[in-house]
This record gives C-alpha cells, structure tokens and sequence, in this order.
C-alpha cells in the first residue's frame, strides 16, 4: 500500500491507533487533524492513546470512538502495567498505528501494536519500528515554517486525507463539569452572570512566565476598568505562583486550583476573558473560543499561538517582543543574566491587548 492513498484503501470499520501521549498543547492541537479524519471516514473507528492525566482534553469529543492509556511509567514494577496494555493492543487489530509522540514509549506501542501499517516522521529515533516515514511537515505543505496544528494534520494529508482548510481546535467539558464549576464559581463569590477572567500566571519553564507584578496589575486593571471579577489559576504544585500574585496584589487574589483538566474546562467556558503566559491551558481557552491573550517568551508564537492563527478581527492577541535568540530550548536564559525576552514585556502592552480584546469581543 502506497503512503498516499493509506487511508482511503482502509476497509470500512478499520480501526486506527493514534498515538499522542502528551501534553496538553500537542494533545489540543490534535484535535483539528481528528476532525478531518473522522468527517471524511466516518467509518473508521478511532482510538487515541494519551496519559490519563489529559483524558479530560478528549472527553466528549464527537471525532474519537475511544480513548486508550499506556498504563503506568515504564520501570519495575510498573513494567507490567505497560505489558498488559501491550497485550490489549493487539487483541484489538488495529489497521494502522500513527505516532505522534515520537518518544519511547509511543515506539514502543506503535511496535507492538500489531497494525500491519505503522507510522512515524522521519526524524523520528528507531524508524525500524515504523513501515511508513511521514517527510518533514514543511515539505508536505509546501510552507517555510507551520504551526503545531498544520504540523499534526500533515501526517494525515500525507497517508491520503485530502487537504483542505484545518480547523479550529475543539475541547469539550461535560454536564459533571458544569455542575462542578457552578458550585465552586458560588465559593469563589462569584454569582451566576457576574463576567471574570481567567488568569494564569504559570509556564513549563521561567522563560515563559510574565512576571507576577504584571498579572496583579492586569487583574486590578480588570476589576476597576471593565469591573471583570480575576480568578487566578494554576496547575498541580504550582501554587507558589499564584502566593507571589497574591503578595504583589497586597491582598486576597480568587484561586482555582488543584482541579481537574475538565474542570477547568468548565471555568474557561464561561470567562469572559483569558490572560496567560504561552501554555497549556491557553490553546485550552482558544479551543474553548474564549477571549485571549497569550504573552511569549522564549519560545516560537507563529509555532505554539493560539489556533486558528490571529488576524485584526481576531478577539485574541498574542504579546511577545522580538528577540535575536527568539526560539530557544526554554530550560534557561542562553544570553542573558535574566530571561529578557518575557521579562520585557510590559503592562502596558499587556493591558492594551486585553483592552482591543475586550472591545472585539463585546
């Protein structure tokens, strides 16, 4: 079988393993490429294998039949936890296996799988494990540079999906997620209809976090001038963060912590706004269609923005000022005592992209 006409010669009720383990980014920016395969085969039944952790990012989602886990990390004892979901696997008789991960793990399962097609880049390490090599994403789009979404998306234009525009990224948070954040929206002191902003000072690496100061001045900003009520969030260990907001706030900031993906989901839903650095829970709030602003740092905004890309009618804005060394890894500043690239962001652009966002979206 040809790589280019792969998907179209799977026979009907063919069952796909689609492997994309984390994190919540790459897992959001999945969903696009989900869309389009189960909108032009509605019958192929579709399973996508991420860390359980991030099944809330897939929940409920009308374009994946299943969603499956690779058990638990990969030394003794735990080793047979991952054996035992190596066994599931095959028992199911996948056609095909695509690896979007590219680690370990994922070759691992895309290996023994079982699926007669396996499919991986070509950059990927151990390509014995793969019968099909997917060429460089830029090469199939015919574009310099992508975004993460046009990356994911072109594997699948590649194996035969035919090409057409990729669409926004879809979330999904269910009624039990609902009823959650309504009760925890009352706790927080925050009626029914009353707008606030979710806002999320945290990143991956300090490369990519504003300073707090900044996030404290946004929420006073909010409260006095669009009498938007903030909420500031943070994922698990990473309510230090949110302790230095508070300081800078020189009073009680609103939390929404410790809670679930879904859960959080449910609290973005319904924001009037989002304010954050570049991270997981902003493509959670893109997807979710919500206000936004993102700020950058280190890393590449026309790669890892917000998705579908901004334009002038856009009610979302992406701060990031240019840097000579802009991307870099992120583990660390490579030029500079400090990491400048986010550290010279200010409020005052800052505020000014939460304002044209406020009055696009009204």
């Amino acid at each position: 079988m040809n790589a280019p006409s792969l998907l179209s010669d799977l026979p009907s009720g063919a069952s796909v393993l689609i492997l994309r383990l984390r994190s919540i980014g790459d897992i959001v920016l999945l969903t696009p490429a989900l869309r389009l395969l189960k909108e032009w085969r509605p019958d192929l039944r579709i399973s996508v294998m991420v860390e359980s952790r991030f099944r809330d990012l897939l929940e409920g989602n009308p374009y994946i039949d299943e969603i499956l886990f690779p058990g638990k990390p990969a030394w003794a004892p735990n080793l047979v936890s991952r054996l035992r979901e190596v066994r599931h696997l095959r028992r199911r008789r996948f056609s095909l296996c695509v690896n979007l991960h590219g680690g370990p793990t994922s070759r691992l399962f895309t290996r023994w799988s079982g699926a007669p097609w396996r499919v991986g880049f070509a950059h990927y390490r151990g390509a014995s494990a793969y019968n099909i090599l997917v060429p460089d994403a830029r090469i199939i789009l015919n574009q310099p540079s992508l975004h993460t979404a046009e990356h994911q998306a072109a594997a699948f234009f590649h194996l035969g999906l035919p090409r057409t525009e990729i669409p926004r990224a879809q979330i999904f948070s269910g009624a039990a997620q609902r009823a959650w954040w309504d009760s925890r929206r009352t706790s927080l002191g925050i009626e029914p209809g009353q707008p606030y902003a979710i806002i999320h000072p945290t990143a991956a690496y300090k490369t990519k976090e504003w300073a707090a100061e900044g996030f404290a001045q946004i929420g006073r900003h909010l409260e006095r001038s669009a009498c938007i009520t903030p909420v500031y969030s943070c994922g698990p260990g990473e309510s230090p963060a949110l302790d230095a907001v508070e300081k800078a706030s020189g009073g009680t900031v609103k939390r929404l912590q410790e809670v679930s993906l879904g859960g959080f989901a449910a609290a973005l839903s319904e924001a009037k706004l989002f304010v954050g650095n570049d991270s997981g829970p902003a493509h959670m709030a893109a997807a979710l269609a919500r206000p936004l602003v993102v700020i950058f740092g280190s890393s590449s905004s026309p790669i890892w923005g917000p998705w579908p890309r901004l334009d002038v009618n856009s009610a979302a804005r992406v701060v990031q000022n240019p840097f000579a060394c802009n991307p870099c890894p992120g583990d660390r500043c490579y030029q500079f005592a400090r990491p400048e690239c986010i550290l010279s962001v200010t409020f005052d652009q800052v505020k000014s992209a939460v304002d044209e966002v406020l009055a696009r979206a009204a």
